[in-house]
């Protein structure tokens, strides 16, 4: 009974100790929140094959310590953003990366209203988390748009780049928008190898602050 019960004793420390590690290597682990529309969601795809995974899947084969939360919503506008970052930011981030304004430019929201709701999300960021660093992707409206129009919307992201001095990737699509091939039969959305090349586009801004 004696050598039952010490055997037990035993057990029960190694689980504890067990879950005492894990614990410890989860705390040392840093969040890379991605907060973004469709394109962040890896629309029409597996979760494992949109950009933010891929991503996760680099980082993890350098032995980093960092964990990838995708926060992609399809549909969601910089508007609807700035509603729902809020509780999206209610669990730790270091890094933030903010890919927003796409479904506004397909709708042909203003801009400067566009603006005004990145530069919320933004500020709302850097209260709750002032040491967190702000990845900023750019993102351009379609040429149906008019020529006025498009201009105006894709200033503003370079310009609220240089306004609150974040990293910025001036157009997360570079080398995939207009692509058939890279994107699924709407034409909007990146497929699988679309979405690799989104990653090595983030990947380019990303790695240096990892």
């Amino acid at each position: 009974m004696k050598q039952y019960k010490r055997t037990t004793a035993l057990k029960v420390a190694l689980i504890l100790l067990s879950f005492t590690a894990v614990a410890a290597i989860s705390a040392q682990d840093k969040n890379v929140l991605f907060f973004g529309d469709s394109i962040t969601a890896g629309y029409g795809l597996d979760p494992e094959d949109a950009f933010p995974a891929i991503i996760q899947q680099k980082i993890d084969s350098l032995g980093l310590s960092y964990r990838v939360i995708n926060a992609g919503l399809s549909g969601e506008t910089s508007a609807g953003g700035l509603r729902r970052v809020d509780w999206v930011l209610q669990q730790h981030v270091d890094i933030f990366v903010l890919e927003l304004g796409g479904n506004d430019g397909l709708r042909g929201i203003d801009p400067a209203s566009t603006k005004e709701n990145l530069q919320g999300i933004i500020e709302k960021v850097n209260q709750r988390y002032p040491d967190a660093k702000i990845i900023l992707t750019g993102m351009e409206a379609p040429p149906n748009m008019g020529q006025s129009y498009t201009e105006e919307f894709k200033s503003i992201f370079g310009e609220l780049a240089n306004e609150n001095d974040l990293i910025y990737l001036p157009f997360i699509l570079e080398g995939v928008a207009g692509d058939p091939e890279l994107n699924l039969p709407d034409g909007i959305h990146p497929t699988e190898e679309g979405h690799k090349i989104l990653a090595r586009n983030v990947w380019e801004v990303l790695e240096p602050v990892l």
